[in-house]
């Protein structure tokens, strides 16, 4: 299963047919066969993978905690035989999903608290979570709503499209509504447009968010005929979700130009992972491939409490640490804002380097990424110029 060079270099690969040699052309590309193939069985995995004893053990629990589901796409990105491979960790399941840390929390975020009506989440003044979908096209194994996602959680998600959409009318200082659930696109278009088209009818709500991971687990997805229905939807926006920067395909990458060309702007939300992502030269090389596709570094959030997963999470000063090695390294286009989703419905709090050293009513004192250390004054700062003496200079 050799990558293929894209035309631009080997930045970017396809790792097509991989596990699927017999897969033609059309199936590859029709988003539905990449869904009815998906890996979802120990048998298939076996079949493709040298299991660890602890990966079988993992996938057994996964049928009473978080169904294991992968599409051939993202399975082709798997190492056959490293169960260190960061693609691997993601979606392959663990026995660490059975151990419950002192601190894991079936709903981290306290969004089940904040649900005025099924399936949707109200915590911010101004803007509202609408779950539309309890189904994704592969299930990560850190999910913040394995409780209700994949059908075989501890709950079912319950939705009710017309309260949701009363309550919305009804509370006008929302202005912001974010899709996702599960990831609502895997609806149909027909659906996803019903939704979109009575959500723009609300005059309060100015504009539209769409969350997904679809177009790096499924890029096949993102058809023109999906960007053209979205782009009648504006100002509509849309958070992805790559961890990794193997993860940027030659499919994914010209997904997101689909996208993109549809006047969609794409911010990037990556989950800080230990053996992932949780080194500084893979954030950079992730960062840089993500504003290649003309998507920006948006947030990186500190792993949530999500019951089994502290083998996947790190230690708060990890991320500090990789935010303190981008900060005047590299564009500050480049840099997401770390972040901790505040345990039992905080909210995002963000996470940042101290860089202010002393402040006072005098002057603010503060380092730089070298350093080196600058005052600023608080107070004492010069008259204002008139508008007729700033002509006279």
């Amino acid at each position: 299963m050799e990558p293929t060079p894209s035309a631009s270099g080997e930045r970017f690969v396809s790792h097509t047919p991989g596990y699927w040699p017999d897969a033609t052309t059309a199936q590859w590309q029709d988003w539905k066969w990449q869904l009815k193939n998906r890996v979802t069985t120990l048998a298939a995995l076996d079949k493709h993978l040298l299991l660890t004893s602890d990966e079988r053990a993992g996938v057994i629990l996964s049928g009473t905690k978080l169904a294991l589901a992968v599409t051939p796409h993202y399975f082709n990105l798997i190492d056959r035989t490293d169960p260190a491979c960061p693609i691997r960790r993601q979606v392959i399941p663990e026995i660490g999903e059975g151990y419950d840390s002192p601190y894991d929390l079936s709903d981290p975020c306290g969004e089940d608290s904040a649900m005025p009506v099924p399936g949707l989440v109200h915590r911010y003044p101004d803007r509202a979570l609408f779950l539309v979908t309890d189904r994704c096209a592969s299930y990560c194994r850190y999910c913040t709503r394995s409780r209700v996602v994949s059908g075989v959680g501890e709950q079912e998600l319950h939705l009710d499209f017309d309260q949701a959409f009363a309550y919305l009318e009804k509370h006008t200082k929302i202005r912001d509504v974010l899709l996702s659930g599960g990831d609502a696109l895997l609806l149909s278009d027909d659906k996803l447009e019903g939704l979109l088209g009575r959500l723009r009818a609300i005059r309060h709500i100015e504009f539209l968010r769409i969350g997904t991971r679809v177009p790096i687990f499924l890029p096949q997805r993102i058809t023109p005929e999906l960007c053209a229905m979205l782009r009648k939807y504006h100002p509509l926006w849309m958070s992805v979700h790559v961890n990794h920067p193997k993860e940027l395909t030659i499919e994914v990458r010209d997904a997101f130009a689909r996208l993109a060309d549809a006047g969609i702007p794409l911010g990037n939300q990556s989950v800080l992972l230990a053996g992932v992502n949780d080194d500084l030269q893979t954030m950079k090389e992730l960062v840089h491939k993500l504003l290649l596709c003309r998507v920006r570094p948006y947030y990186l959030y500190q792993c949530d409490l999500i019951r089994g997963s502290s083998h996947l999470r790190t230690p708060v000063s990890k991320g500090i640490e990789i935010i303190e090695g981008l900060r005047g390294f590299t564009t500050g286009y480049a840099i997401p804002q770390f972040v901790i989703d505040a345990p039992g419905g905080g909210g995002k709090v963000p996470i940042n380097p101290s860089y202010v050293l002393y402040h006072d009513k005098e002057k603010v004192v503060v380092r730089n990424f070298e350093g080196k250390i600058f005052e600023y004054p608080e107070s004492g700062i010069g008259p204002v110029l008139r508008h007729e003496e700033f002509l006279m200079h």
